[in-house]
C-alpha cells in the first residue's frame, strides 16, 4: 500500500494535480503518525490492514466534514472534501456490499458458535481482524446484533 501511494504521488506530481498531491501527502503523514504510535508495541510494523482502517477513518472524517459544509452553505468546501474522499478511496481495498457483509457475519456467527448478543464481542473482534477497511463496522455491528437477537 505504501508503494502504491508513493507511485501515485509521483504520477500526480508529474501531472501537476495539486489536490491529489496534498491528499496523498496527508494520507502518508497519517500513516507516519500511526507508525510512530506503533513503536511501543512488541511488533512495531504497521500492517496493510491497519493502514486500510486508517484510510477508512479518514474517509469518514471527510464525509462528516462535507455534510457540515453542506449544512453551513459552503458547497465549494464540501466539494473539496468529496474530491479527497474519491482520491483516498482509490487506495482502499474493495468494500463489501450489504449482502456480502450479511453472509460474512452469518459465517462468523456459525464459526464462533455465537448464540446471543453477549457473544457479539467475539464476532466483532473477528470481523475487525479479518476485514480491516473493507466494511463499515458501525453497520456491521448493527447487523451482527440483529442476527444474534
Amino acid at each position: 500500500m505504501r508503494e502504491q501511494l508513493m507511485n501515485a504521488l509521483k504520477e500526480a506530481m508529474k501531472a501537476k494535480e495539486q489536490r491529489k498531491i496534498t491528499t496523498i501527502r496527508m494520507v502518508q503523514a497519517a500513516i507516519k503518525d500511526l507508525d510512530i504510535a506503533n513503536r511501543t508495541r512488541t511488533d512495531p510494523t504497521t500492517s496493510d490492514g491497519e493502514i486500510a482502517s486508517l484510510m477508512s477513518k479518514l474517509v469518514k472524517q471527510r464525509e462528516e466534514s462535507a455534510k457540515m459544509y453542506d449544512e453551513g452553505a459552503r458547497p465549494e468546501l464540501a466539494a473539496q472534501e468529496r474530491e479527497e474522499i474519491g482520491i483516498i478511496s482509490e487506495f482502499m481495498p474493495k468494500q463489501f456490499s450489504e449482502a456480502e457483509v450479511t453472509e460474512i457475519i452469518k459465517g462468523i456467527i456459525a464459526e464462533t458458535g455465537s448464540a446471543s448478543v453477549k457473544d457479539m464481542g467475539k464476532c466483532m473482534a473477528l470481523l475487525k481482524e479479518r476485514y480491516p477497511g473493507q466494511l463499515d463496522f458501525g453497520k456491521a455491528s448493527a447487523q451482527t446484533k440483529a442476527l444474534l437477537s
